[in-house]
């Protein structure tokens, strides 16, 4: 594993983290009013394809920080959807 592997993998643990405390407190609370269903269905689309093109690269953080992205805001999607 190169240096640059290794930034790639701190910089998807970094902003996968980030996004999950929300994902979290929705779950908690039920409380989607604060979420654009329009901006997490594109976000949701946008990460799946950055999920494929990580899969293509055969890149080990994007695959990662995609994989757990993209299912935490389908989730998002999913529960804003459920507790309109």
């Amino acid at each position: 594993m190169d240096f640059y592997e290794v930034i790639g993998l701190v910089a998807a643990f970094i902003t996968t983290a980030s996004f999950l405390p929300q994902v979290f407190k929705t779950y908690k609370t039920k409380d989607t009013s604060g979420l654009s269903l329009t901006m997490y269905t594109t976000f949701f689309v946008g990460i799946v394809l950055w999920l494929i093109y990580g899969i293509h690269l055969k890149s080990l953080p994007m695959i990662l920080a995609n994989s757990i992205t993209a299912i935490s805001s389908l989730f998002l999607v999913i529960m804003k959807l459920k507790y309109k």
